[in-house]
């Protein structure tokens, strides 16, 4: 009884092994030598966001509705009284980053500031709208 068993358990096992090599691969049983495998190009990965992109990219995924960037019109940098002025004149704005050395600020808000003061800062400030509409 246990000698059937035995050769039943055989057959099997050699069948699955007969049966599980039909859908490999074929071997390759030259001798000559291995064609050259294609060189691997290297993956080039985004370079991380430094500066103004970065910060951009910070009040962006705030979930801010509106993101506004001022600068001053001569180019320099902002100062004590650009700060009191932005902010008396956009109060709605919830998140203010200075960026690029301090000569912009990049606004994020719910708020349209169109709605609100945005002429007075169109008069003082270069501004610049990137909202994602």
């Amino acid at each position: 009884m246990y000698p059937k068993r035995l050769s039943v358990l055989i057959f099997s096992g050699v069948l699955s092994l007969t049966l599980g090599r039909c859908g490999s691969a074929p071997q390759n049983t030259s001798q000559g030598p291995a064609p050259d495998a294609p060189s691997a190009t290297p993956i080039t990965q985004a370079s991380p966001l430094v500066g103004f992109d970065k910060d951009l990219a910070y009040v962006k995924n705030g979930g801010y509705t509106y993101v506004f960037v001022f600068s001053r019109q001569d180019k320099k940098p902002l100062d004590k009284d650009d700060s009191a002025f932005l902010r008396t004149n956009a109060p709605q704005v919830v998140d203010w980053v200075i960026t690029d050395g301090g000569k912009k600020v990049i606004a994020g808000t719910n708020f349209n500031l169109e709605e609100g003061n945005m002429g007075e800062l169109k008069k003082r400030y270069v501004v610049e709208d990137y909202s994602s509409k």
